[in-house]
């Protein structure tokens, strides 16, 4: 009867433990997944983007007359001031009257640094914000509104439920040296980027590799840019990112439950790098985000 007892209790209390670090796994994932909405939905997230304006040598003028090279949202005055571009450098100079701010200083001239390095400078004109930014050696300014009608329409993310069977343990397989992989965005324009190796996993009963690549000097960790069989139907067309941390003993984990939608998912100025060949996967990865319902 003992015997019988202890069993009977062993089989009650194993499937319990289970229960509870599946349950801890569900809320880790949906509370990232939280964190992931919200940075959409900020006031600066990539919902606000409402322009994308390519700069040319010279001056343009800013504002939001119509009339304006770069015309900037309401309520920006009708004329802020102009941009200077020359030799890759770009100048601010703000019209007599009118408050632009960076950092919280009003500015009346100021070098714009692009965000090649991460940390771009940002002007503020009331709740329109804008930076330059930099793709292949070209230079854009990218502009923002809180009140963008993309970010007062969504509605929220939509995702696969959580499966804990789609966070894999990978073989890392180093190149040495590391490979400069060719990543196109959607403009066409292509650059190289370092991938320190490879990582080959079986999912879905199949074996299957993806290169991923490192985004800045000492990234910390690896960045996936991959199209699965999902892509065009359930999730985003052009594929979906994802990162982890850096390989340890000869293995990346991978979770795609936390596989997400890039940003040209939900603006049009965005400039989004695209999976390069060898990681466009002809098997069905059904985790992680799906693509929004709006577009």
């Amino acid at each position: 009867m003992k015997l019988a007892a202890l069993a009977l209790a062993t089989l009650l209390v194993v499937p319990a433990a289970a229960r509870a670090r599946d349950d801890g796994y569900v809320r880790e994932i949906e509370s990232w997944r939280a964190k992931r909405e919200e940075g959409l939905r900020a006031p600066d997230g990539w919902l606000s983007v409402v322009g994308l304006h390519w700069l040319r040598e010279g001056t343009s003028t800013l504002g939001s007359d119509k009339a304006s090279d770069i015309v900037l949202p309401l309520p920006a005055p009708p004329r802020v001031g102009v941009l200077e571009m020359s030799k890759g450098r770009t100048k601010v100079e703000v019209r007599p009257g009118v408050t632009v701010l960076s950092q919280g200083k009003p500015v009346t001239e100021l070098e714009l640094h692009p965000d090649t390095g991460g940390h771009p400078d940002v002007l503020a004109v009331g709740p329109v914000s804008m930076y330059v930014i930099e793709r292949g050696g070209r230079y854009a300014l990218r502009v923002k509104d809180p009140e963008s009608p993309r970010r007062r329409s969504f509605k929220g993310l939509e995702w696969y439920p959580v499966r804990e069977g789609y966070r894999v343990t990978a073989r890392f397989v180093p190149y040495d040296p590391p490979r400069p992989i060719p990543i196109a965005n959607v403009l066409g324009m292509v650059e190289p980027m370092p991938s320190p190796g490879h990582v080959v996993f079986t999912i879905n009963g199949r074996e299957v590799q993806l290169d991923p690549v490192l985004e800045e000097p000492g990234a910390k960790e690896l960045f996936f840019i991959f199209r699965d069989a999902t892509a065009g139907k359930e999730t985003y067309p052009a594929g979906r990112f994802l990162y982890s941390d850096m390989p340890k003993d000869g293995r990346v984990v991978l979770d795609f439950n936390k596989a997400y939608s890039p940003p040209c998912a939900f603006t049009t100025f965005a400039t989004c790098p695209l999976p390069p060949k060898q990681n466009r996967l002809d098997v069905r990865i059904e985790a992680g985000e799906k693509r929004p319902a709006e577009r």
